[in-house]
């Protein structure tokens, strides 16, 4: 298996050059062309109003690429990181914490294959001996190896060519690769040039699910926990504001402008998206033992395939839900 690292956005990179923001600030970092009611918040300075602190917002195109930016203390948050991203950096030592559940999204996130090959998911076995454009160690290479499990296609034959969305896209255009995966506005863009193997509802019933988390460095979240409320509360307060169909009108144009979209766009994109409220963030499902046992398969599947060394034994310590029981109360 062929593999060839990308690179880190323009944006993140600056990023991590100009070294942490002071104390008295937060940097967060986030995706661009993946719109969410964060952004209206975002955008009308609710955080700031709520928090009485100034935010340094950060873009970036990998999960993988926020793990490493909150591990040199250039970040402490992370909206919508993607949990193989996550599990990826947490197998790995980093000392990471799942803070809440940002967006479950089955149907954003997934694999084109070149509509010139004409293969879907009755002849999916010829795509052995394919190049396909796979940003590593994130929710869309979790998706990957499990679609390519369930179709009995022998990865090791394969060309892996390590690409962010936006990158795995153009290639795709451009014919010199078989097949992308990415989310968002890159999956829009890739779906132009081919088709998907397998529905989001497909997916779901293989146990693949899609989801983000707002994550933060374990020992920064622990001196900050106040902080961490109170950013968690005004994301929940754009959530339900967004819940509220009432409240469309006005947050869709904000929220489009600030992820870069046209708004029937961002409007397409917000119907694939659920956010779960923080009543039904803290059962069972989710961050009270469904997250923990979806992490651990997340990591033993990537074990298998040889993208990390080892899984943990368990992924409990990994969430930590006192910041966001705090919020609920705010």
């Amino acid at each position: 298996m062929t593999t060839i690292k990308g690179l880190m956005t323009g944006a993140a990179t600056a990023a991590l050059m100009t070294g942490a923001a002071s104390a008295q600030d937060l940097t967060v970092g986030y995706f661009l062309e993946w719109p969410m009611p964060f952004e209206y918040a975002k955008a009308e300075g609710m955080y700031e109003e709520a928090m009485g602190l100034e935010i340094n917002w950060v873009s970036f195109d990998t999960g993988t690429a926020m793990s490493a930016a909150m591990a040199s203390g250039d970040v402490h948050l992370s909206v919508s990181q993607g949990v193989p991203p996550f599990v990826v950096a947490a197998s790995a030592g980093q000392d990471l914490q799942i803070l809440d559940v940002a967006v479950s999204y089955a149907d954003n996130d997934n694999c084109v294959v070149a509509e010139a090959l004409e293969i879907d998911k009755d002849s999916a076995g010829e795509l052995e001996g394919k190049k396909v454009a796979v940003p590593l160690g994130t929710a869309a290479h979790y998706g990957f190896l499990k679609q390519m499990s369930h179709f009995g296609v022998d990865i090791s034959t394969m060309e892996i060519v390590d690409m962010a969305p936006p990158d795995g896209a153009a290639a795709l255009a451009q014919g010199s690769v078989d097949m992308a995966c990415g989310w968002g506005g890159s999956l829009r863009r890739m779906k132009e040039h081919g088709n998907v193997l397998l529905t989001g509802a497909e997916k779901e019933e293989l146990g693949i699910l899609v989801f983000d988390v707002t994550s933060g460095p374990a020992g920064w979240v622990a001196e900050n926990s106040d902080i961490v409320a109170e950013f968690l509360a005004v994301t929940a307060e754009a959530n339900a504001m967004w819940a509220d169909e009432a409240n469309h009108a006005k947050m869709l144009p904000v929220i489009a402008k600030d992820a870069g979209m046209d708004e029937e766009a961002t409007a397409e994109t917000l119907a694939t998206f659920v956010f779960p409220s923080v009543e039904e963030q803290l059962t069972g499902k989710w961050l009270a033992g469904g997250a923990q046992e979806f992490m651990k398969g997340v990591a033993d599947v990537f074990v298998e395939a040889g993208s990390i060394d080892a899984a943990l034994d368990s992924y409990a310590d990994a969430v930590n839900t006192g910041p966001l029981e705090t919020a609920s109360g705010l």
